[in-house]
């Protein structure tokens, strides 16, 4: 029998029951069997994480240091094996599963350093004999939901400073991806949290995340997902005035002007629209070119979006995965329907790929001839299509590239410094590329953005400590 993977409440490995997780590359590989918790273990999760907060928020800071040091090197000593499982379960290629995994490590070094550099103030008062003192300090329990597209990396860039800074951890993984958040909340039981710090609890999130966002003694939620669970996250807080950090959508913007060297354009353009499947909020779906170079640009990345070699994640050649599920499947088939029926032009791709193994395979997907009021250029479709819209100067391309409800990320490929400066100025969007894709930054840079994309602090770096802290002025006589 496969064996089942419990779910980790006050410091004991729980659970009864499991459901598998299937590979999206061969639905045949059960990556393994993963424990469903239920709303009363939720409830006692939360009770573990508020009794283990004093203690731990008064803990040394190299006693922190020291787990989530040893946290980062355990994971970098098994990049393989864990790339492996991420890409197993999730549907990334190899490659991009281990980058993933180098980016986990790289976070929780980060973050084992930040307990060695927590600051704070000392000013002197308007009044004298008075000194101010202005400090961060933990703020409580700390409930966690994470996505399914990024299993590890943004498990990873939740907990890590959450720990860091002396909180409490519930974390509620994606029920599709529980493989990667069990793995890494296993390196960290391991090597030495003390019970109740940390719980894991997989599960829908209907019970789970629903047991979260009901529970009062959860000081705290940061979220990352669709926004219409964002927003019920943010109605849940408001009524019991609890701190929330949400990450959602994204339609992302491309820019190609007629000066861009046309190499870096198709190459900009094909990384962030297809590479992961699409399936990242950063992904950029819009692509907006001025109609001097955008005959040749469609052409070129026409040919590129073909030849994309789509395939087993594990596989050495692939350079796109399968879409992570049946349901994700269907919901990119329809908008590439859609996408039909409103009249743009289908140039690339478009189709099911059949394969060696049963999996959810989807050629990249390239339109032309849309406008910025399509659905397809609208909506976050969340998979490997993309949408050319054809404008007619830099000035149209900025307008268009800002008309949308989003405002994650936004490049644009030029040679010309001027554009280049007025476009990181002007474009609507929390991080901005020039000349490179638009999806990731680096793990030590804050990560977030605009409109409906996003809501409260930035998350990753030194920024992270305005949302996992609180800030304290307190005053002294003598």
């Amino acid at each position: 029998m496969t064996e089942l993977h419990k779910n980790l409440i006050d410091g004991d490995w729980v659970g009864t029951e499991g459901v598998e997780n299937i590979n999206p590359s061969d639905i045949s590989d059960v990556v393994g069997v993963y424990a469903r918790a239920s709303a009363e273990e939720t409830k006692q999760a939360i009770a573990a994480a508020k009794a283990a907060f004093p203690a731990w928020s008064h803990s040394g800071i190299l006693e922190r240091h020291a787990i989530l040091s040893k946290t980062s090197q355990e994971i970098l000593a098994r990049r393989a094996e864990l790339g492996e499982l991420l890409s197993r379960e999730e549907g990334k290629t190899l490659p991009e599963g281990m980058g993933e995994v180098m980016r986990a490590a790289q976070i929780f070094d980060f973050f084992a350093g930040e307990t060695l550099r927590l600051a704070g103030e000392i000013l002197p008062s308007v009044r004298p004999g008075l000194t101010v003192d202005i400090t961060r300090e933990p703020i409580g329990v700390i409930g966690i939901i994470t996505p399914w597209n990024f299993p590890i990396a943004i498990p990873t860039w939740k907990v890590a400073p959450a720990l860091a800074y002396g909180n409490t951890v519930v974390i509620k993984p994606a029920d599709l991806v529980p493989a990667s958040t069990w793995a890494i909340v296993d390196i960290l039981h391991r090597n030495g949290l003390p019970k109740g710090v940390l719980n894991l609890v997989m599960g829908r999130g209907s019970v789970v995340g629903q047991t979260l966002l009901d529970h009062p003694d959860v000081t705290a939620i940061t979220f990352t997902g669709s926004v219409g669970t964002g927003r019920r996250v943010a109605e849940a807080s408001i009524k019991v005035g609890r701190k929330f950090q949400l990450e959602m959508g994204g339609k992302n913007p491309t820019v190609v002007l007629d000066d861009a060297d046309l190499k870096v354009a198709v190459e900009s353009v094909a990384q962030s629209a297809f590479f992961s499947t699409g399936q990242r909020c950063t992904a950029s779906s819009r692509v907006i070119v001025t109609e001097g170079i955008h005959d040749t640009f469609v052409k070129v990345l026409a040919e590129r979006t073909v030849n994309l070699r789509v395939g087993h994640a594990l596989d050495k050649n692939t350079e796109i995965g399968p879409v992570v599920d049946s349901s994700q499947l269907k919901q990119d088939t329809d908008y590439i329907e859609i996408g039909k029926g409103e009249g743009a032009t289908l140039a690339a791709g478009g189709d099911r790929v059949q394969s060696v193994k049963d999996g959810y395979y989807l050629q990249p997907t390239l339109f032309t001839g849309a406008t910025n009021q399509m659905r397809i250029a609208r909506e976050e479709i969340f998979g490997p299509v993309a949408a050319v819209i054809k404008v007619k100067d830099y000035e149209e391309a900025l307008a268009t590239a800002n008309d949308t409800q989003f405002g994650l990320s936004a490049g644009i490929v030029t040679t010309s410094l001027k554009y280049a400066t007025d476009f990181k100025r002007n474009a609507e969007a929390g991080m901005v590329m020039v000349n490179v894709p638009t999806a990731g930054v680096d793990f030590h840079v804050p990560f977030g953005g605009r409109k409906g994309s996003s809501y409260g602090s930035r998350e990753q770096g030194k920024y992270a400590s305005e949302f996992f802290t609180v800030v304290k002025t307190a005053y002294t006589a003598g």
